[in-house]
């Protein structure tokens, strides 16, 4: 049983519902079927989220439909408390990926979705799509600081996971 913050479970997989923020950013993290699996093992064992800087502690690893999430994120002197519940999970030959929603005392309410793909071309692509809302006073209170903070953490995911260095510039 779902205790989402929030009605538009899945929406992550198609159009993004109106009155949220939305967030879509991808890269490249690496190349061939063995990057894919070690991509696809750390997705699903929490790194990427360990990687940006959260504590984080699920309730089955590899995470599943159902798994709970509880992250802990510090910024400067103040600690936030963020629940979440995995409310799609996959992993088969070519796609890995799982999208967690917002429980109860999260900052924000809405869902977030990670996924890997092996495309034809053998590149592996880590995309996150989002939306979300605030759902506490403070969150509501510091909009735009909410939003930079969000942006920081989809940065710091999209690097969790790169192991190709850039080329160029």
């Amino acid at each position: 049983m779902l205790n989402v913050t929030y009605r538009e479970v899945g929406a992550t997989s198609g159009e993004l519902p109106a009155g949220y923020h939305h967030v879509r950013a991808e890269c490249v993290v690496g190349h061939g079927r063995e990057e894919f699996e070690r991509a696809s093992d750390d997705l699903f064992a929490g790194m990427v989220q360990r990687r940006a800087g959260a504590t984080i502690h699920l309730s089955d690893i590899p995470l599943r439909e159902g798994t709970h999430v509880r992250m802990l994120l510090r910024l400067g002197p103040l600690t936030f408390r963020i629940p979440c519940e995995v409310v799609w999970a996959e992993r088969t030959t070519g796609l890995c990926g799982f999208a967690y929603g917002t429980l109860p005392g999260h900052p924000e309410r809405g869902e977030e979705r990670f996924e890997l793909r092996l495309d034809p071309s053998g590149q592996v692509i880590f995309r996150i799509v989002a939306f979300s809302s605030p759902a506490r006073w403070f969150t509501r209170l510091g909009g735009p600081a909410a939003r930079r903070v969000q942006t920081r953490m989809t940065r710091r995911y999209l690097k969790a996971l790169v192991t190709t260095p850039p080329t160029g510039g």
